[in-house]
């Protein structure tokens, strides 16, 4: 089927948002999917910061976006937008890194007070950055995430029900661009 890159936003190992992405990359695999995961917070800060296009490491990471059929985008939300560490790698990647992409964006915080940050605070950029499909985002309550001693993830059912349904239409939509070629790209 298609090529994933999953990347996870968030500059904590052991967070939720990037245990959620692993958790939702077995679905994907599942539907026959060649998964990619990319944990920014393992890209070197001195080139996130310094904003050093040609270092090794971000020239990896701009080509496995560049290799991907589609991308999805995982963030915590802090002050109503997503996380610095990706902001510095989507400033990094080329102009229209998603062209041609689907892209799904999911967002994780502690408050429904940050649920449109998807939308107003990441879509834009994801846009900007010529997505030819970005999906339904779903923002999920770090209260509906419990993440097990064991490495197991357990998501609350309301929001494992809505995850799956936005995983799966992500899903359809790789394989419909696949099938017909990239959609236009979409404003929401």
């Amino acid at each position: 089927m298609a090529t994933v890159l999953s990347v996870s936003g968030s500059p904590s190992a052991s967070s939720r948002t990037n245990r959620l992405l692993r958790h939702l990359d077995v679905r994907l695999a599942a539907q026959g999917h060649e998964v990619i995961p990319l944990d920014v917070r393992g890209l070197p800060a001195e080139a996130l910061l310094g904003a050093d296009f040609g270092h090794p490491a971000i020239v990896e990471a701009a080509a496995l976006f560049a290799r991907a059929d589609g991308v999805v985008v995982g963030t915590p939300v802090y002050k109503a937008s997503y996380s610095g560490v990706l902001k510095a790698l989507l400033d990094l990647l080329p102009q229209h890194a998603l062209t041609g992409k689907t892209v799904l964006p999911l967002a994780t915080g502690g408050s429904t007070a940050h649920v449109l940050a998807i939308d107003y605070a990441l879509r834009p950029v994801l846009n900007s950055m010529g997505a030819a499909h970005i999906v339904q985002g779903w923002f999920t309550l770090d209260r509906d995430i419990t993440a097990h001693e064991d490495g197991a993830l357990t998501v609350a059912p309301g929001a494992a029900e809505g995850l799956a349904h936005v995983v799966d239409q992500f899903s359809a939509a790789l394989g419909d661009a696949r099938l017909h070629g990239p959609v236009l790209a979409t404003a929401g």
